[in-house]
């Protein structure tokens, strides 16, 4: 894959070596995510941040990425507050915010729907998330985290175990990690659902046709046994057309200190894409395993990061310019902290 320029709206555009090179110049970037160097490697660039759909973490996280960078962020982030709601298509939409922007980064609740703007675009568009379809920063952010974390226990991505739990049917986060995973080998996939909310059965028979191991169950406890990782996500209530619908299903899958430690091996990744609906009646991911050691969520954040400054390195085309700017940062030091 050439990233100079390119849209990245699925994960089904890369190649495993693309991935390889996403995760290297993240890990370049680390001095920079830990504030130890500045760089204005893209002074006078500007994102376009145009999300349609609530958003915390993805829509942060970019901005700080590029801000770290050196670049500046413009933000829409209420539909309501674009001209949309008068009538205007994503077609003059792209027209107009790409000739404002450098990058444009979009979240959108209709499936495809970021894929038709970009095709307006005049320039990059990263998609952040289109309905319940794909979330490919996300994917690439989690399967980072995971390589990080199963390295640090003498694993490996290849011949993995990873149980995928809760609402498979409508997470783009699990859609989007699975297909990237399609690039690795002899990996086993527990997905762990109710019966109405399993994995889209396309997904699936691409998993068995590359020759990975997919287990579906809704027995919660049976199916952690013997993962490397466990991969939760919430109720995606928003999906549902009929929100007591959701309430059905909400609060049927809870990991908890007691249940991990009855059922997981000692050193199994805990994983959310976050947010976690921490509310009584859902809590899939509950408090007691905050200061577990193996709970990964605020690391695949902070991951995020890195990710995302790599998409922006590469697609602008500066990764091997980054350093050429860099210089201490100037406010920082440890004191301040101590």
């Amino acid at each position: 894959m050439d990233f100079r320029g390119a849209h990245i709206i699925s994960v089904k555009q890369f190649e495993r070596a693309d991935v390889d090179q996403v995760f290297q110049v993240a890990d370049n970037m680390e001095p920079y995510a830990h504030r130890e160097k500045v760089s204005k490697v893209l002074d006078g660039a500007i994102l376009g941040n145009m999300f349609f759909e609530p958003s915390t973490r993805t829509r942060v996280s970019f901005g700080c990425a590029f801000n770290l960078l050196g670049g500046d962020v413009r933000e829409t982030t209420d539909v309501k507050t674009s001209s949309i709601t008068k009538g205007e298509s994503l077609y003059d939409t792209a027209r107009v915010i790409s000739g404002y922007s450098d990058v444009i980064v979009m979240r959108h609740p209709q499936v495809g729907s970021v894929a038709e703007f970009a095709k307006a675009s005049r320039v990059p568009v990263i998609n952040g998330g289109d309905g319940p379809n794909e979330h490919p920063s996300q994917a690439l952010l989690d399967l980072y985290t995971i390589k990080k974390e199963l390295h640090s226990r003498q694993r490996a991505i290849d011949g993995m175990h990873i149980a995928m739990v809760g609402d498979l049917k409508h997470g783009r986060t699990v859609h989007s990690l699975s297909q990237l995973l399609f690039l690795y080998k002899d990996i086993k996939f527990t997905l762990i659902s109710p019966e109405e909310l399993r994995m889209p059965t396309e997904i699936v028979a691409e998993l068995k046709a590359a020759g990975h191991v997919v287990i579906e169950t809704d027995d919660m406890e049976t199916g952690l046994h013997d993962n490397d990782t466990v991969y939760l996500t919430r109720i995606q209530e928003e999906r549902f057309t009929n929100k007591l619908e959701a309430d059905i299903y909400r609060g049927r899958f809870r990991l908890n200190q007691a249940i991990y430690t009855r059922n997981c091996q000692p050193n199994t990744v805990i994983m959310h894409p976050l947010p976690r609906d921490s509310r009584e009646d859902a809590n899939e991911l509950d408090n007691d395993l905050n200061q577990h050691p193996n709970l990964a969520i605020f690391r695949q954040t902070d991951n995020g990061v890195l990710v995302r400054m790599a998409l922006f390195a590469l697609i602008l085309d500066v990764a091997d310019k980054v350093d050429l700017s860099a210089k201490p940062v100037g406010w920082y030091t440890e004191s301040r902290f101590e």
